[in-house]
């Protein structure tokens, strides 16, 4: 999906609108003047005078405004902008045997970006854990954000109940942007750092009870793109760390990250131990390191 920020003319925006007023669908965002459901694309007119076109066929309403849809340096592409009030969402976990699966989305705005460079905010994979766990205090405390822990055991019922790996990161991206939109904070754009296709989102998200209204984007590597993104991915990383950290204590092990033959040999030792339950308890029972697990124990 192709997404373009332009900033047209007065006499063009209500051109635009007179042409495409059948068009016109509500919007409960207070920064927009109008918004657009049109065929192949949705354009969303802000208050501040800018236009953002998404979807997969720009070309038509990119031309009405005067832009060359075949040169894209004609026009002002939104994947290199932040100057918008944003949400930004990002999940820490997904490739993980054991811990729970965390999603955090956070609203940044144009005024906290210095503050947030001069701190050293970037993506969460790029840190080290340490200074992750010196950012995220700071982070929860000054941005706003929802947080979401799916811990392992509920994971696993959630996947026995019928969702799929992707299905169950659509359905807390969903929950933690809904969350967050009920806390009256007013996002001009929703980007996602994708995991998965829009089509397959849209897919899986149209079985959610809570739905956003608002146009949302999925875009690859978004967390070194977007700052919203990046503190997500920072308050993410550390409530993945908290939770891998909590379960291990209780358990009495060294609980590792990732899903390699450590986490094959940890898993084995608590398979010995304590059964079957206690890699319910701490790990994603679905991941092939259960099977290796029970492998290194017969020997």
């Amino acid at each position: 999906m192709e997404s373009m920020t332009l900033t047209p003319t007065q006499e063009q925006i209500l051109d635009f609108v007179h042409t495409y007023r059948s068009s016109l669908t509500q919007s409960k965002n207070p920064h927009m003047d109008y918004f657009f459901r049109l065929e192949g694309a949705t354009v969303s007119i802000y208050k501040s005078g800018k236009v953002l076109l998404q979807g997969n066929d720009l070309t038509p309403y990119l031309t009405f405004f005067g832009h060359d849809a075949e040169n894209p340096k004609s026009s002002t592409t939104s994947s290199a902008r932040q100057d918008l009030a944003m949400i930004g969402t990002d999940e820490v976990g997904n490739g993980s045997y054991f811990g729970g699966l965390t999603v955090v989305a956070s609203f940044v705005t144009p005024d906290q970006h210095d503050w947030l460079k001069k701190l050293g905010v970037g993506d969460s994979k790029t840190l080290d854990d340490r200074k992750i766990q010196q950012l995220a205090p700071l982070l929860e405390e000054n941005i706003q954000h929802q947080a979401l822990l799916l811990s392992p055991k509920k994971y696993n019922e959630v996947i026995a109940s019928g969702y799929n790996a992707v299905s169950v990161k659509v359905a807390l991206h969903n929950q933690a942007i809904y969350l967050l939109l009920n806390k009256r904070v007013q996002a001009e754009r929703i980007v996602i750092d994708a995991f998965t296709t829009a089509k397959n989102y849209q897919k899986y998200v149209k079985a959610e009870k809570n739905q956003v209204s608002q146009a949302i984007e999925l875009e690859e590597k978004a967390e070194g793109k977007y700052l919203a993104v990046a503190v997500s991915s920072i308050i993410a990383r550390n409530l993945f760390l908290q939770n891998l950290e909590d379960l291990g204590k209780e358990l009495g092990f060294n609980l590792p990250s990732g899903a390699g033959a450590k986490s094959d040999q940890v898993a084995a030792k608590l398979l010995q131990t304590y059964g079957m339950k206690a890699l319910d308890y701490c790990a994603k029972l679905h991941f092939k390191n259960t099977e290796k697990a029970k492998k290194l124990l017969e020997r």
